[in-house]
C-alpha cells in the first residue's frame, strides 16, 4: 500500500525578500511527539535540481506489495489511480516530478520505518506516524487522517458488537507492526492475545475461516474489505482517536533526510490548496461514517 509525490516550485524575485522567503520555505520542522509534524533535516533549496534524491533527476517512491485498494488501483502503484497513488504523484509535482520521473521501488511495511538507510526517497504505505517510529526514519507531515475499524463476519456473535465491552471476550486479529494491532492491545485488551499476520490478506483468510472472530484495519481498507473482498462480512464500528491529536499517515523518509523539509512543505501545500481532500472524495468517498465504538 504505498505511493508517493510533492514539489513546491518557487518564483525566484531579487534581493532579500526572495531569499528570506526560501530560507522559510525549508525550514526544520518541530519535533512534536506523535503528530503530523515532519520530523527530519533542514535542505538548502527544494527546487527539483537540487534535490538530493537517491538518482539524479528521479524521485524513487517505495510501497509494499501487493498494494492494496483503496489506497492504490490494480496493485500497479505507477498507474496514479488510488488515493495513495495519486498523493504521491501529487508530492511529485509539487516537488518538480513529471510523472515520468517517479521510480516505484516494492519495500515491505515493515521494513519501510526500520532503522537502517533506505534505498528510496519516501515511502507511501499507511504508516502512522508516531513517536517511537520516529527513532528510526524521518515523516513528512500527515497527508490523511486515520480511524481504525472492526470487521466481523455478519452472522457472528462479534458483529453484535457496540462497544469496547463486548469486543473483550473475542480472538480478534491485525496486521503485524500496524497501528490496528496497537488499538486491539492497547484499546480494547483483550482477554485472549491478540492474532499478529504479516500481511493483511492473512487477516482476512483467518476471518473468513473462523481462526479469528474479528479483524482491526483502517477504515477505508475495512469498507473496501467488506464491499468487495469478504462480502459476508461487515464493518462493526470505529475506535476514537486517542488522546489530542489525531492518527495520521505520513510519508516515510532516510533519518536525517536532506528531503524531509522540502516533501512536507509539498504536502503542506497540498493540503492548503484542497488537492488532498479532491484526491481523498475521489478515491475514499465510500469510508464514510461508522458507529464509534466506546
Amino acid at each position: 500500500m504505498h505511493r508517493p509525490q510533492r514539489a513546491l516550485r518557487r518564483a525566484a524575485s531579487a534581493g532579500t525578500v526572495a531569499l528570506l522567503a526560501l530560507a522559510v520555505g525549508c525550514a526544520p520542522q518541530p519535533e512534536d511527539k506523535a503528530s503530523g509534524k515532519a520530523s527530519g533535516s533542514t535542505a538548502e533549496t527544494c527546487a527539483k535540481g537540487s534535490l538530493s534524491t537517491q538518482a539524479a533527476g528521479k524521485l524513487t517512491i517505495a510501497t509494499d506489495e501487493p498494494a492494496y485498494e483503496p489506497w492504490f488501483k490494480d496493485d500497479k502503484p505507477a498507474n496514479g489511480k488510488g488515493f495513495e497513488s495519486a498523493v504521491a504523484y501529487a508530492v511529485a509535482k509539487q516537488l518538480g516530478y513529471a510523472d515520468g520521473d517517479v521510480v516505484w521501488q516494492s519495500v515491505p511495511f515493515n521494513k519501510a520505518f526500520a532503522p537502517g538507510a533506505k534505498s528510496f526517497d519516501f515511502d507511501i504505505n499507511q504508516v502512522s506516524i508516531s513517536a517511537e517510529r520516529k527513532k528510526a526514519v524521518d515523516f513528512s507531515s500527515g497527508y490523511y487522517d486515520v480511524r481504525q475499524a472492526v470487521i466481523a463476519l455478519k452472522n457472528s456473535k462479534a458483529a453484535k458488537a457496540t462497544s469496547l465491552a463486548d469486543l473483550k471476550d473475542l480472538k480478534l486479529g491485525a496486521q503485524v507492526g500496524t497501528t490496528s494491532l496497537n488499538y486491539i492491545d492497547d484499546v480494547v485488551k483483550p482477554d485472549q492475545k491478540a492474532a499478529a499476520y504479516a500481511k493483511n490478506d492473512q487477516a482476512k483468510s483467518a476471518l473468513k475461516n473462523g481462526q479469528v472472530d474479528a479483524i482491526v484495519t483502517d477504515l477505508p481498507t475495512a469498507f473496501y474489505i467488506t464491499a468487495a473482498e469478504v462480502t459476508d462480512a461487515r464493518i462493526v464500528g470505529q475506535f476514537e482517536n486517542q488522546g489530542g491529536t489525531p492518527e495520521q499517515f505520513g510519508l516515510v523518509l532516510d533519518k536525517g533526510s536532506a528531503l524531509t523539509s522540502c516533501v512536507t512543505k509539498a504536502v503542506d501545500a497540498l493540503r492548503a490548496d484542497g488537492t488532498l481532500a479532491r484526491i481523498e472524495k475521489q478515491w475514499l468517498s465510500e469510508a464514510v461514517d461508522a458507529p464509534v465504538l466506546k
